[in-house]
């Protein structure tokens, strides 16, 4: 797979870019053209937000499709307009396509139907059962890629809430960088085949990075 940047975008393509930006930074409400400041001011949105989420929804919530919604919102909605909205472009990543734009709300409501009501609240009791439930939930939402931008972002979010409901601390993503972040990947696409496993891997690693660093037990 190529890594690229940015994800590729196809379809409409008016004011989607901050003039003076070079096609780097989205067209956002605070004016903002330079990347790295854009960066800054969305991983500190993205603090903010998961205080306030955590806050939100409890140990017995059952997520829907409008609450993966609500959460893009708390995030981003005081940076992009179609914060909350499910993006109106398709996109990839490289080559590897994700779902058609037309296709998202009906995808949203499988998911919802499916993996969010079978996996939330996620009140499972073994390290295993959480760890699929992570690698269900995570994948197929990243797969769908809802939103023009911030979607693995969300998804983690989400993941974290869901171990909190759990009983786990919340979760460190922040080794998944370099090699780890090529294996992440790979484990997206084989989601592609209904196979989780590799995403267990992966969950199962950021949960022992986070319990090793929190001094926590974890879960039998």
């Amino acid at each position: 797979m190529t890594e690229t940047g940015r994800y590729d975008v196809s379809g409409l393509v008016e004011a989607q870019y901050q003039p003076g930006s070079r096609g780097r930074v989205l067209r956002n409400l605070l004016g903002i053209s330079g990347k790295r400041l854009m960066d800054e001011t969305e991983a500190r949105e993205q603090k903010r937000a998961l205080k306030d989420i955590l806050s939100i929804y409890s140990s017995q919530h059952r997520f829907t499709a409008d609450d993966i919604c609500r959460i893009h919102k708390v995030w981003l909605g005081g940076i992009y307009e179609w914060a909350g909205q499910y993006r109106q472009v398709n996109v990839t990543k490289g080559t590897f396509p994700f779902a058609a734009a037309a296709r998202i709300p009906h995808l949203m409501a499988a998911l919802e139907k499916e993996a969010l009501k079978r996996f939330t609240p996620c009140l499972f009791e073994t390290e295993p059962e959480v760890v699929h439930a992570l690698a269900v939930v995570h994948t197929e939402l990243v797969l769908i890629h809802p939103f023009r931008e911030g979607n693995g972002r969300v998804a983690r979010m989400l993941s974290i809430v869901m171990a909190a409901q759990a009983g786990l601390p919340p979760l460190d993503f922040s080794h998944l960088k370099g090699r780890y972040k090529e294996g992440y990947f790979r484990a997206v696409q084989a989601g592609m085949d209904y196979d989780y496993k590799p995403m267990e891997k992966v969950f199962t690693g950021v949960i022992e990075k986070t319990l090793t660093q929190s001094g926590k037990p974890g879960l039998s």
